[in-house]
């Protein structure tokens, strides 16, 4: 996810420097390009993403974590048709992510002044998503253990898990010091995200995900499947990674 949440940091204002280094000069044939100068980026200097390898929690506390794939799991629970949030691993993407370059907010401007902002004008709040997190997990956590007779979120029946999860959606469970709703949309798009994004970043695992939506992955070529709608695409998913079977072996 390239990171899952960085944005490509080429700023405007090389682009454009190097847009003012084309120079256009006639020849007999017509026109031809001459590029001079630097471009904004250099061959072979990209940064594949790097698969996620099982292990300890990187972010998350074993506290936390808990409280984490509990509410993944109620966000899209298990059912028939396949495994929940839990099994998928989004509670893994969003740890691996919240230790990353995403958790810290990077290449996001992160400075005053804060005032509150239209949806279509991107983050705008003081703290970075590993700040929210951690500040939002422990006032749930606290929220919970007065709440429930000293229950931890985890420990909670589905329903009651369900019953904390809607408060904090709809406003009505005041949190101390966090902004309940704002929390549980930024849990709920980072569940969202750990259950459809490519397997490499610790989540869909299995491509579970891909599988549930028919979303063939990775694949390079779809052009014989292009103009037949409303079929089932009959092969399996791919990962950017590409498939086990697919390995050299020496």
């Amino acid at each position: 996810m390239i990171d899952a949440f960085s944005p490509t940091r080429i700023s405007r204002r090389s682009l454009l420097a190097s847009a003012a280094a084309v120079l256009l000069t006639s020849t007999t044939s017509g026109l031809a390009l001459t590029i001079t100068g630097g471009m904004p980026w250099r061959p072979g200097t990209a940064t594949p993403p790097i698969p996620v390898r099982p292990g300890p929690w990187q972010f998350f506390t074993a506290d936390e974590a808990a409280l984490v794939e509990a509410a993944v799991d109620r966000l899209i629970p298990p059912d028939e048709r396949g495994p929940g949030g839990k099994d998928v691993g989004c509670a893994v993407f969003i740890d691996r992510q919240l230790a990353g370059p995403y958790g810290r907010s990077d290449g996001l401007y992160m400075r005053p002044p804060f005032m509150p902002g239209a949806a279509t004008q991107g983050y705008q709040l003081p703290d970075a998503p590993a700040g929210r997190y951690r500040a939002g997990l422990k006032a749930i956590a606290d929220y919970v253990k007065a709440t429930f007779a000293g229950k931890s979120f985890a420990s909670l029946s589905p329903q009651d898990q369900d019953k904390v999860l809607s408060g904090l959606e709809t406003g009505s469970i005041a949190l101390k010091g966090v902004d309940g709703a704002q929390l549980f949309a930024l849990l709920l798009q980072n569940t969202q995200e750990g259950f459809f994004a490519d397997p490499v970043y610790g989540g869909n695992r299995d491509m579970a995900g891909w599988k549930l939506v028919g979303f063939p992955g990775a694949r390079y070529d779809y052009r014989d499947w292009v103009e037949r709608h409303n079929e089932r695409y009959p092969l399996p998913p791919v990962s950017i990674m590409g498939r086990s079977d697919w390995t050299v072996r020496e």
